[in-house]
């Protein structure tokens, strides 16, 4: 066996020794250099940091590694591309869903924020303490979480003339009046109407309305009747009755708004007391003497004989100022037809329906009767105030003829 024999066997085994030393060391060299291209990374996810140990070179990586992907409502701190370095800190805040229903109308959102409050500060939505929110402010937000959010108007309500506003989310006048306790009574009145809807600046007009009855007790004039009678001088009246008046009982139902009557109907009445007639015995015994203006005679002298007596007289007319404007005596006659020759008497002293002579007024019949007129006083009635003005008040002779 030559040397090149021998010695084959023990250079191979040396190549094959030289060989694994050589794989061995390329595979210390990766694992050192695998080792070396670890990074060590705080990373925080919905608010929860974990420390992560990585080989990705980016961020991107960073995140397929963890099996995160990333929305567009999604916030990281970081872009996708930029390169991981050890000690590096990474935050990735992952947005939720939120329905928001305003006043009725409803949106879709998704938010970052940590609280209802923070959301709707982030949208620019103001929210004041009238308004109606149905959840806390400082609730937290969950994932499909609806905030339910009903904007207050201003109401006016007038109620019996007194005023005051109210803020409120109610849909109607009947919900408003409700929940501000403002009870009615069956008759009050409400405009506009309970049932509807409420807008912004809206007055709503109370009615207090009361009802009440109340029982009058009133007079009943009595009526007038002449007839004629042959005893008795024309021209000539004598009261035969005086007549009475009677009495009513009335009820009235009495409407009252905001504290004051505006209505008042009568319901019913009941006569307690009938009127009884004032019966006027009207002469027709023709007489000698005519009687004209002012009541004289034709021939306008005094009478030659009868009783005489110094009075007080003054003239009036029946639409004097402190007159009833009616146009009738005591006795009934009518001064707007019949205006001359007659006048007023204290019956007492002359009785009613005597025939007279009055000095400058001429030939009368005492047919009335006056409160001032008492004693030795006498009231001429004239066609007109003028002529009773210009009479004014005098002393006259007065002379009974019969």
């Amino acid at each position: 066996m030559n040397l090149k024999t021998k010695l084959l066997p023990v250079l191979k085994s040396k190549w094959t020794m030289s060989i694994a030393a050589a794989f061995a060391f390329v595979i210390v060299a990766g694992f050192v250099a695998f080792e070396a291209t670890k990074a060590e990374v705080q990373f925080t996810h919905n608010e929860e940091t974990e420390t992560v140990v990585t080989h990705a070179n980016t961020v991107e990586e960073l995140l397929t590694e963890l099996d995160i992907e990333i929305s567009e409502h999604d916030e990281l701190s970081h872009t996708l591309e930029d390169e991981i370095e050890s000690e590096m800190e990474i935050v990735y805040q992952e947005a939720k869903s939120v329905t928001l229903v305003v006043d009725d109308e409803q949106s879709s959102h998704y938010t970052t924020e940590d609280t209802v409050e923070d959301f709707l500060n982030e949208i620019a939505l103001e929210v004041e303490d009238h308004d109606e929110v149905n959840v806390d402010l400082d609730e937290s937000i969950e994932e499909d979480l609806e905030i339910t959010i009903d904007y207050a108007i201003e109401i006016t309500v007038e109620d019996a003339g007194e005023e005051e506003n109210y803020w409120t989310t109610e849909e109607t006048v009947e919900d408003l009046l409700e929940t501000e306790e403002i009870e009615l009574d069956e008759l009050d009145e409400v405009e506009p109407g309970l049932d509807e809807s409420l807008d912004q600046d809206l007055t709503i007009s109370i009615t207090r309305v009361e009802e009440e009855s109340e029982v009058v007790e009133e007079s009943i004039d009595f009526s007038t009747v002449r007839r004629n009678d042959d005893s008795l001088e024309e021209g000539t009246e004598e009261v035969v009755e005086s007549g009475s008046e009677g009495t009513v009982e009335k009820e009235y139902l009495i409407r009252i708004e905001n504290g004051e009557e505006v209505d008042r109907e009568l319901v019913s009445e009941d006569v307690k007391e009938e009127a009884e007639e004032r019966v006027i015995a009207v002469g027709t015994q023709p007489v000698q003497e005519t009687v004209s203006r002012g009541g004289s005679s034709s021939n306008d002298e005094a009478p030659s004989s009868g009783n005489t007596m110094t009075m007080e007289a003054t003239a009036y007319n029946w639409n004097c100022a402190t007159c009833d404007g009616r146009g009738r005596t005591a006795t009934g006659y009518n001064l707007k037809e019949n205006p001359d020759g007659v006048v007023a008497v204290d019956p007492s002293v002359i009785p009613l329906g005597t025939r007279v002579y009055v000095e400058g007024y001429g030939y009368a019949v005492a047919r009335d009767t006056g409160g001032a007129i008492q004693g030795n006083k006498i009231d001429l009635h004239m066609r007109s105030n003028a002529e009773a003005n210009r009479f004014g008040r005098q002393t006259v002779e007065v002379q009974i003829v019969d």
